[in-house]
Formats: C-alpha cells, sequence, structure tokens
C-alpha cells in the first residue's frame, strides 16, 4: 500500500485492476504519436467517426446542398430507368422539391442556398444516349450467355447417344 493513496476513487479503482490485468496492453497504436493532422477542423471528431464506421453523411446535408449534390449526379444515375415518361417523371419530382425549398424561410444572417431546376427535356436527351448504351451492353451480355449455352449444348452429346453409350 505504499505506492497507493489512503483512498482512491471507484473510477481510480477499476483503472488501477485493469493495468494490474494487462487490460491496456498490446492497445492498436501503442507507443505510435497521435494523428492530429485536422485538429484545426472543429468537426473532425465527426469526420474521423464517418470515416471509421463507413457512413454516409449525404443525409446530413442541408436541403438545398442535397438537392445539388442529387443534379450533379443526373443524369447517369438514372441509367437503369426504363422509360422516358419514368425520367420526365423523376426531374419533374426534383424540380418541385427545388421549388418547395425555395419557399422555406432564411436562417440566420447567411443569404439563402439555392438549387436550381432542371430542364426536363435536356436531361431526357442527356438520358437516351446512356440507356442505349447500357441496353446495348445487356443485349452483348444475354448473347454471350445464349452462344455459350448453346456451344455447352453442341458439345453433349444428346440423350440416347448417352443411353447408347456412344457419346
Amino acid at each position: 500500500m505504499a505506492g497507493q493513496p489512503y483512498w482512491e476513487s471507484p473510477v481510480e479503482k477499476q483503472i488501477r485492476e485493469a493495468q494490474e490485468r494487462g487490460d491496456f496492453d498490446n492497445l492498436p497504436g501503442a507507443g505510435k504519436p497521435l494523428d492530429l493532422s485536422d485538429s484545426g477542423d472543429p468537426d473532425w471528431w465527426v469526420k474521423r467517426f464517418a470515416a471509421r464506421e463507413n457512413l454516409d453523411l449525404g443525409g446530413a446535408l442541408p436541403g438545398p446542398l442535397a438537392l445539388r449534390k442529387e443534379a450533379a449526379g443526373y443524369p447517369e444515375s438514372l441509367v437503369d430507368v426504363r422509360t422516358e415518361a419514368q425520367v420526365r417523371e423523376i426531374i419533374e419530382d426534383y424540380n418541385t422539391r427545388v421549388l418547395a425549398d425555395r419557399m422555406r424561410p432564411a436562417v440566420g444572417n447567411l443569404p439563402p442556398l439555392i438549387a436550381k431546376t432542371l430542364d426536363v427535356d435536356e436531361m431526357v436527351e442527356r438520358w437516351r444516349p446512356l440507356r442505349a448504351e447500357l441496353e446495348e451492353q445487356q443485349r452483348r451480355a444475354r448473347e454471350e450467355r445464349a452462344a455459350a449455352r448453346a456451344a455447352e449444348l453442341a458439345a453433349r452429346p444428346s440423350w440416347w447417344q448417352r443411353l447408347l453409350g456412344r457419346g
């Protein structure tokens, strides 16, 4: 009891017992300097947590920034949409959300962020070649699978040849 104080708090007791058990031995990063490269950023802990947990913080963006990010992905994100009418519906829905966001009152002293509406016809024109390319790739893949299946069937003897042992 020479090195220990007369009274120790419950927390200090738990730490001391953990040290005696060796719970703090061989921890990752032991003996290495701390990474303080982003210590000037006030949100360093959020960014590190998101990176460590592989979180997508896209849903945490303010409305206009989320809309801008969504618009930046058009028309490439619409490639899987099958019909022109569905593409038009998606872009019109986006434009409706942009206009609804503009109607919200501004908060704070900063000027409001505004997302731009998109020209539906222009997006459809940009979507068409992307969709045609995807359909061509899918067609080629189907043809390759059919050719491989036909080659497999041609190489295999027919059922009566297998039955008679001639194959």
